[in-house]
């Protein structure tokens, strides 16, 4: 384990904040099941096709609150602040509902089926969700906003289960 130590500079001399401590991962998923794993940087590059980085990211960071993924959220914002997105949007991103005038219709239709997706123990994904996606996305691009829903889901859900650690991710570190 881990001790992030910050040290800062006061008034009054130096300070120092000694946080919980780091847990480690559970199990080395891409080094168990290396052939695994590369098929899921596959899915992954394909799911990406045709569907706009800015929008991606928002679909990846937005189900990654959802489920929990520290690790994932720890990547995926690191990579859309470091790919032009505002922190702004960002830190909004979790009150979406309550802060739409910080996402165009476009995003809002695809944060919704984000989360319809995402949380199906609610039940199925609701008819109008559905219709309001529809409505901002032809057939093709509306079926790349589910596939990339689908494959950050599946991300998720590795990086929980085998309690990846976030805080050590570099933008664009598993850059093709």
């Amino acid at each position: 384990m881990t001790t992030i130590t910050q040290t800062t500079a006061a008034t009054s001399g130096d300070t120092k904040t000694e946080y919980a401590h780091e847990h480690g991962p559970r199990l080395a998923l891409a080094e168990q099941l290396p052939d695994f794993y590369r098929a899921m940087v596959r899915l992954e590059t394909e799911a990406a096709k045709g569907v706009d980085p800015t929008l991606y990211h928002l679909i990846k960071i937005r189900a990654s609150q959802i489920n929990r993924c520290a690790f994932c959220i720890d990547m995926h914002t690191k990579d859309a602040l470091a790919e032009g997105e505002s922190v702004e949007r960002i830190v909004q991103l979790s009150a979406w509902e309550e802060s739409r005038h910080f996402y165009t219709e476009r995003e809002l239709a695809a944060l919704a089926l984000t989360e319809a997706v995402t949380v199906l123990t609610d039940g199925f994904v609701p008819d109008e969700v559905y219709a309001q996606a529809a409505a901002h996305f032809d057939e093709n691009a509306l079926a790349r906003v589910i596939a990339a829903i689908t494959v950050i889901n599946a991300w998720n859900r590795i990086g929980v289960t085998t309690r990846m650690t976030p805080g050590h991710y570099t933008p664009g570190q598993f850059k093709k």
